[in-house]
């Protein structure tokens, strides 16, 4: 069996854009079960993550389910098939477990898009605001937070603070004017961060796809750029408003199940089709953008995960004050009910 393992790692290549060298064969599979054994580890993985990662995972989802799922799991450590702040996530929800990232450089532009010396600046320009803070955020950031949010619930922790409180909303700009259209809140300030992949996928080829392919359903992140096209496009009948769906990740799966339009366009990371394929395989699932890939995701190769489970690297830690001071506003969060899955 050494040698078998051996003969795997020994083509490892760490290059700058991650680990390669190792494809995802049936060998591979079965010593990524057996080292997951071994290590009595639960293999988590996200949605936007390879089709092959997803496939060898315990659990697929959302990254707040997956955190959520992992501290229940009987298993001591966690692999976290996703990005960093991820990983930190289900640190900071099991303390006590040991969590491994298969390549710390599994970075994101979302949650690098506010540090927590920017979050306390912002914080001194509006001492009594409320601040929420989107779970695409690294550890620090949710240490300042009051309260926690996923894009599936947004707008129900917006809509439970005081309506004569200021909230500032961070860091993704979409999916801050998203919940800002729909409560109406005028006392509501937005960071104008944004998730590079998301952002790109705009009004254009969001109107154009829906021109082309006028029997579908739209479903759309909150955190894409083309959110405010979609609708438009409901609001001014270009398209019925019954088709057109924003949606979290997970919601999303729910949605797919429920589809009764033969083709759904999807404005969100291309990974997510996989799971969505798998829910509903009589459906046809086209991306907006096809170029909608994140380099971050996708640094998850089958060689990053062989190697965190032989090497039992990359380690996560959270310093236990953050930690706690971060857990308090995810826990504020699910104490208001609703508390989604994640992005």
């Amino acid at each position: 069996m050494a040698a078998a393992v051996g003969a795997l790692t020994d083509r490892i290549v760490d290059g700058p854009s991650g680990y390669s060298g190792v494809d995802a064969t049936p060998d591979w599979a079965a010593e990524i079960k057996r080292l997951a054994r071994e290590r009595n580890a639960t293999i988590l993985a996200h949605n936007y993550q390879l089709p092959e990662i997803q496939d060898i995972a315990d659990h697929v989802g959302d990254s707040l389910a997956l955190s959520r799922i992992a501290a229940e799991a009987p298993e001591d450590t966690i692999v976290f098939c996703g990005v960093h702040f991820m990983a930190e996530t289900a640190k900071i929800l099991s303390p006590e477990k040991t969590v491994l990232i298969p390549d710390q450089r599994a970075g994101c532009s979302l949650a690098d898009s506010i540090s927590a010396e920017e979050l306390r600046a912002w914080k001194a320009e509006y001492p009594d605001a409320l601040v929420v803070s989107y779970v695409n955020t690294t550890a620090a950031v949710k240490a300042l937070t009051d309260i926690c949010c996923t894009s599936s619930n947004a707008v129900d922790v917006v809509a439970s603070i005081d309506p004569g409180r200021e909230v500032l909303f961070l860091p993704d700009q979409f999916l801050g004017a998203h919940v800002k259209r729909i409560t109406g809140r005028e006392n509501m300030h937005i960071w104008m961060g944004e998730c590079h992949v998301h952002a790109g996928i705009n009004g254009d080829e969001l109107n154009e796809q829906a021109r082309t392919h006028p029997d579908a359903e739209l479903f759309v992140h909150p955190e894409c750029g083309c959110a405010t096209s979609a609708l438009y496009l409901a609001g001014a009948g270009e398209f019925p408003a019954d088709r057109v769906h924003i949606l979290s990740t997970g919601g999303m799966i729910d949605a797919a199940k429920a589809a009764k339009s033969n083709q759904v366009l999807v404005a969100t990371e291309v990974g997510m089709l996989h799971q969505l394929r798998k829910a509903a395989p009589g459906i046809d699932f086209q991306a907006v953008n096809d170029r909608a890939s994140c380099q971050y995701m996708k640094m998850i190769t089958p060689a990053a995960l062989l190697r965190c489970l032989v090497e039992n690297r990359d380690e996560v830690h959270v310093d236990p004050e953050t930690a706690a001071l971060a857990r308090n506003s995810v826990q504020r969060m699910i104490e208001i009910g609703n508390p989604g899955g994640g992005e």
